[in-house]
């Protein structure tokens, strides 16, 4: 019987001069180790176990950790900690006098042997990791506990991996053999093009197969496994490529053919023996955006989409509300330069940075960057030329009444700190708006761009997800197809067209639209009155301007701009604009949908780029991210159609945000919005003067931006009561 003992997580073990080996640390860190969350701690003691040579005690802490992770990921929760477990058996076998390779491979095989498709694919995926960090030299200073369980966990990973990996990996090979057939195809499209394909088949397939389809731009190595976790799963994977994109040798052209390309791909797929016909499409980001362009004239064969995060070219990259963001600059060459990825250049942070602070430093032009890069991108030099939602990005993708042609079963999954939840509401608003009766689910939860179409987890930025929301994206993937294509039960979360998890409350809501999150709403009016952090928001108008100015000429910066870059923080940033706090809440509170509200504003400028972010800051202090705005003012009504401010002039503005925000904010809590004015290295700078932004350069701002906000300002919120 193990005892754990509950001592401080900074105890400090030994002295500098007694130098003593990992394993003697991590037998002593090992009685003071302990972590309030359960999952986190299990994990630390298998390290701490590993590294003392404890191989009963890591065995028996990976089956508890297996049993407390089967209630979120079942399908994973078994084989977590697998390359572990074979290590710490052989271990125990070569105690005895046997052989540690002969006990790992015998061990392994034998499982593997026992497995379906399903678990040898989880298995595997145990293994697809790095080596961790190299070697290091303990430091020879006193340890904390949690020092020592960082240190453990590091070294112990690489020495289980080096041990594992090269005798695993064969066996691995050995077993995918037996069950799949890889095939690489290349398929021509309607203009002569190329498209290239993995395909993995089940072997032993009594009948044809129903196609699980990804149609993504990142050629890669995990290409291969997508298309194998779909054949694990009973359908015939495939992962085609962009044309241009690995074994293609046509001209690499992001966005502009994915739609054809990809219908030409279902078609091919539907004539070929193993298939039944039935074409199911699903990923995420650029992978989200392909499936609607697919969908835009869907081919008959295409029976069903799950979009996940989802690309909207032209609504949120490389611009959003019609401001251009500098990260859409450095992913053209990484998705262009060759035919895989380029890595290296998407790496190269010094570049990236530099090329940030030599435009916004010295006041270029937007469209100089090329030039100051010292490389040509024309294809971003294309987009700049289309700032508004016009006739080149309707092309790609479904646009007004084409989504009433669009009749089958969509599934989209985003998450409230996701950068591509815009993209993603925009095509279910559309689909939903023109298309009153189809069959579209959203599910949204509290995850990032990542998570939201891979698995949750149990911490995003510092804020630990509610255990109801800890789900397997990847696995919903497959009972969605398996219900569409195969008429399999659809997947219990889905009970009506929208799904979300409310922050906070540990539970799901399910509402038949977005408006019906809510029941009621909270309107509130920025005021110029003081609050104890900043300005009040208050529950009724309040006479006085507040009067913003803001030098555009000045290099000096005062706002990132864009997506909030954490989820949770003790602080919040408002330098150049204003926060308006709300009262205490004396009950609990539910705000659920699309924050909107309205501008009454004098601007002495022609145009404005402006953020709007809500917040919770608990009665701790701590700031939740709740929702916000990024828009260039004179794209806020209309997305396709610039129209510019008369300087001088009372103007009324109304808005509404396109990311959902849910949440139960409870008692002592405060509504925090934070509206400020957009001016940094890493989105394209407004100076005001009403002409091409991307040609302004800091010479055309001129006198700085006055902007008085008025009386009647007000920022409305869905509640439920």
């Amino acid at each position: 019987m193990k005892i754990r003992l509950g001592l401080a997580a900074c105890l400090t073990i030994f002295s500098p001069a007694q130098q003593p080996d990992l394993s003697a640390l991590a037998r002593q860190a090992l009685a003071a180790y302990h972590d309030p969350d359960r999952d986190t701690e299990l994990s630390g003691r298998i390290h701490l176990e590993l590294a003392a040579g404890d191989w009963e005690g890591a065995l028996d802490d990976i089956s508890a950790s297996r049993i407390l992770r089967a209630s979120i990921h079942p399908a994973r929760a078994l084989y977590a900690y697998l390359p572990q477990e074979l290590y710490a058996r052989a271990r125990q076998q070569a105690a005895k006098g046997g052989s540690f390779e002969a006990s790992l491979k015998q061990d392994f095989a034998r499982r593997l042997a026992a497995l379906d498709a399903r678990g040898a694919f989880q298995a595997g995926r145990a293994f697809d990791v790095g080596l961790g960090t190299p070697a290091q030299t303990l430091p020879q200073r006193p340890l904390s506990t949690t020092e020592i369980v960082d240190i453990a966990r590091a070294m112990e990973d690489r020495e289980v991996f080096e041990q594992v990996l090269p005798l695993a990996k064969p066996l691995l090979a050995e077993d995918d053999a037996r069950r799949y057939e890889v095939r690489e195809e290349l398929i021509p499209t309607t203009d002569g093009a190329t498209i290239s394909a993995l395909v993995v088949l089940p072997k032993g397939a009594a009948k044809p197969l129903p196609t699980a389809l990804e149609f993504t731009i990142y050629a890669a190595d995990f290409n291969l496994v997508e298309a194998k976790r779909s054949a694990a799963n009973g359908f015939a994977g495939v992962t085609a490529n962009s044309r241009g994109k690995r074994g293609s040798r046509s001209e690499i052209a992001p966005y502009e053919h994915d739609g054809a390309d990809a219908d030409a791909v279902i078609e091919w797929i539907a004539k070929q023996p193993w298939s039944d016909g039935q074409v199911g499409m699903f990923g995420g980001s650029y992978d989200g955006f392909t499936q609607w362009a697919a969908a835009k004239r869907p081919p008959k064969a295409l029976r069903s989409l799950m979009p996940s995060v989802t690309a909207a070219p032209g609504i949120d990259v490389p611009m959003q509300g019609g401001i251009f963001e500098n990260f859409a600059y450095k992913w053209l060459p990484y998705v262009t330069n060759n035919r895989m990825l380029d890595e290296a250049s998407y790496n190269d942070s010094e570049r990236w940075n530099g090329l940030d602070w030599a435009w916004f430093g010295d006041g270029h032009p937007y469209r100089d960057l090329p030039k100051l890069d010292g490389h040509l991108n024309p294809i971003f030099l294309r987009w700049l030329e289309h700032p508004g939602y016009d006739a080149y990005w309707q092309a790609m993708i479904p646009y007004r009444q084409d989504f009433a042609g669009i009749r089958i079963p969509v599934l989209t999954t985003t998450g409230y700190f996701d950068g591509g939840q815009l993209g993603a509401l925009y095509y279910f608003q559309q689909h939903t708006a023109f298309n009153p009766s189809a069959e579209h689910y959203l599910l949204i939860g509290p995850y990032d761009h990542i998570r939201a179409q891979r698995r949750s987890q149990e911490v995003l930025a510092g804020y630990r997800i509610d255990p109801a929301a800890r789900i397997d994206i990847e696995e919903l993937r497959y009972q969605w197809l398996d219900h569409t294509l195969r008429g399999g039960p659809k997947p219990a979360l889905l009970q009506d067209r929208v799904n979300y998890e409310i922050l906070g409350a540990n539970r799901w809501g399910h509402a038949p639209s977005l408006e019906a999150m809510g029941d009621a709403t909270l309107t509130l009016y920025p005021s110029p009155l003081k609050a104890e952090d900043g300005l009040l928001l208050s529950p009724a108008p309040v006479k006085g301007n507040l009067d913003l100015r803001v030098d555009l000429a000045g290099r000096r910066v005062l706002s990132f701009g864009g997506q909030p870059p954490v989820v949770q923080d003790k602080t919040l940033d408002s330098d150049n604009g204003f926060a308006f706090y709300g009262e205490p809440l004396a009950a609990p509170l539910e705000v659920g949908g699309l924050f909107s509200g309205e501008l009454r504003f004098i601007v002495n400028k022609r145009d404005f780029d402006f953020d709007l972010q809500l917040y919770e800051q608990s009665a701790s202090g701590d700031y939740l991210l709740l929702s916000y705005l990024t828009t260039r003012a004179s794209y806020t009504r209309d997305r396709s159609r610039r129209q510019l401010f008369h300087p001088g002039r009372l103007e009324t503005l109304p808005f509404q945000s396109g990311r959902l925000a849910s949440c139960r904010l409870q008692a002592g809590s405060r509504l925090v919005v934070v509206f400020k004015v957009d001016k940094g290295p890493h989105l394209q700078v407004n100076y005001g003067t009403g002409g091409d932004v991307s040609s302004e350069s800091a010479k055309d701002a001129r006198e700085p931006l006055k902007l008085s906000l008025h009386p009647g300002t007000f920022i409305r919120i869905p509640i439920r009561r």
